[in-house]
């Protein structure tokens, strides 16, 4: 019989395994903290501390007010939720396109088609050649250099085939008796199995791209369609951050320290990705263990 009894020890050791994970969890969520309190700190408060403020007496939305009421902020927004939406789909479609061919081992080449995929993900082409063939195929200053260079992630491919390998090939031949072709048994047979490892790849996709920065700065001349990322980048490195938020009205702007405004586009930056990471966790889990290894 098992003996369900703890002794002190164990409790011992479960207090330091809580006590552990608590501290981690209070050291991860500090800078997250930090960052709100300075968004949300007057300017008199935060040069009273030093700069260092953990525990404001007052607080303030004026730079939340001003950035807002910005040119470039709501501006850089738009663009980065539409180049999120836009490239996560566009990447799920690809990616699912080209793994689902590929997990079918009859399929004529298949062998060759993943060597040569593979040997992308382990030699790229470089960022000069990529910048070339962008100016070359009419790319450049374009909404769609943010996509289309990184249309298929070779690693996130290779998850997704091996997923669609590990699906009973039972139901795909029931679904072709019933007389379903190979694009209808895959949108409406396979993609529906496959909720959690298409959730997973889609969250990886979109914080990626609500992320990037280097494509635009590198495709894009145009400052209009900057994603927030970039103008983050461009606040953090330039000492005059009225100018580069290009205000309405800078007088009042530059009543505030540039730390606040910086601290709070960091927060409106962050914000979407925070509410949406809770409702595809439960994904995560399941997804990637199961697409990961051929069982």
């Amino acid at each position: 019989m098992v003996n369900f009894d703890r002794t002190p020890m164990d409790r011992l050791v479960d207090g330091l395994i809580y006590f552990s994970l608590g501290l981690f969890a209070l050291m991860t969520l500090f800078p997250l903290y930090y960052v709100f309190v300075v968004s949300i700190t007057p300017y008199t408060e935060v040069v009273r501390h030093g700069g260092f403020v953990i525990f404001p007496s007052q607080w303030t939305w004026s730079a939340y007010e001003e950035i807002l009421s910005s040119q470039r902020i709501p501006r850089a927004l738009g663009v980065t939720v539409l180049v999120t939406t836009v490239g996560t789909l566009m990447n799920l479609v690809f990616t699912m396109l080209v793994a689902y061919p590929l997990s079918k081992k009859f399929v004529p080449g298949r062998n060759g088609f993943l060597i040569a995929i593979v040997f992308t993900m382990l030699f790229s082409g470089g960022i000069i050649p990529t910048y070339l063939i962008v100016r070359a195929v009419g790319l450049y200053d374009s909404f769609w250099a943010l996509i289309i260079p990184s249309l298929v992630s070779t690693f996130y491919m290779l998850i997704m085939k091996t997923y669609f390998e590990n699906l009973p090939s039972e139901l795909e031949d029931a679904a072709k008796v019933d007389g379903c072709g190979d694009v209808s048994t895959l949108f409406r047979l396979v993609l529906p199995l496959s909720a959690p490892i298409v959730a997973t790849l889609g969250l990886f996709y979109g914080v990626g791209h609500w992320n990037s920065f280097f494509p635009a700065i590198m495709y894009l001349s145009d400052r209009n369609w900057h994603p927030i990322q970039v103008v983050l980048r461009n606040m953090i490195q330039s000492p005059n951050v009225s100018q580069e938020l290009m205000s309405t009205d800078i007088a009042s702007l530059t009543q505030l320290p540039p730390e606040t405004v910086k601290m709070a586009t960091v927060v409106l930056a962050i914000i979407p990705i925070i509410l949406i990471y809770p409702f595809l966790q439960k994904y995560f889990v399941k997804g990637m263990l199961i697409g990961s290894v051929k069982g």
